[in-house]
């Protein structure tokens, strides 16, 4: 993300608008009473013709100072671009009901339309019970609380998998530059209003890259929380994977799944 210089426009002229307005004057020569008035009369006269200078002589002399100007300002190399201060626009859904599962999508995709409550509550009813991994609950009312199978349906509707990551790898194995995001399951506290009770319960929170910088995107917090550079990110995630009951789910597009081109070790 020196001062200008000065018009030559406003330069023309100055102080000698009657010339200009009225042509050439003619010159006045005073003479001089006493011994010595050749030489008084010469000065005098080179005091006048310094005095009312014929205009163009100074038209020309602005015209060399303008040519002299351009041509040093064409040889001075060009500036380098600036880059920009201005910090990336970051999409980040806040905490509604139990709807953790489609904030993390939306935060991921860093698109608020890309799924809906509605979208996710059909995936949900259409699933049959013998699919279901986990016994996550989940609302009927369409309140939210959704488990992984729905975040994985989900997922591919858009052309995208969710790869389940093996805790007892490390995440040094993960091509990063292959990885649009993550979505974390973890334990969270339970609030009631302002209140937090001495109770947790598991919640989803997305994590992804935003102008060269990974953030957090947990919906329970205020803004974006910046995590750093992949080094930071990696140590992010181990530390997140060293508690109990904390999942990893990757988020590729189907090609990346179907070369396995999220893995750095092959």
């Amino acid at each position: 993300m020196g001062s200008a210089p000065y018009p030559a426009g406003e330069w023309k002229g100055k102080g000698r608008g009657g010339l200009q307005e009225l042509g050439c004057m003619p010159w006045k020569v005073s003479k001089q009473k006493g011994g010595g008035g050749g030489g008084g009369g010469g000065e005098m006269l080179g005091a006048e013709e310094r005095r009312y200078r014929d205009p163009r002589d100074s038209q020309q002399q602005q015209q060399q100072q303008q040519d002299l100007s351009s041509s040093s300002s064409s040889l001075s190399p060009p500036a380098p671009p600036q880059p920009s201060l201005t910090p990336p626009a970051i999409y980040h859904e806040k905490q509604r009901r139990e709807l953790c599962a489609l904030h993390a999508l939306n935060n991921v995709f860093q698109d608020g339309t890309a799924f809906s409550r509605d979208t996710l509550q059909e995936i949900y009813q259409r699933l049959s019970p013998s699919t279901l991994v986990t016994p996550h609950k989940k609302s009927m009312l369409g309140n939210g609380n959704y488990d992984v199978n729905v975040i994985m349906a989900a997922l591919q509707t858009r052309g995208f998998e969710a790869v389940w990551w093996d805790k007892r790898r490390d995440v040094g194995s993960i091509e990063l530059s292959n990885v649009t995001g993550f979505i974390l399951n973890v334990p969270s506290n339970l609030r009631w209003g302002p209140l937090r009770l001495p109770l947790k319960r598991q919640h989803w929170i997305g994590v992804r890259e935003v102008g060269g910088v990974y953030y957090n995107l947990d919906s329970k917090l205020r803004s974006p929380q910046p995590i750093g550079n992949p080094d930071e990110l990696r140590k992010f995630l181990r530390q997140q994977l060293r508690g109990k009951n904390c999942e990893l789910l990757l988020v590729v597009s189907e090609e990346v799944e179907a070369h396995q081109t999220w893995r750095s070790d092959g």
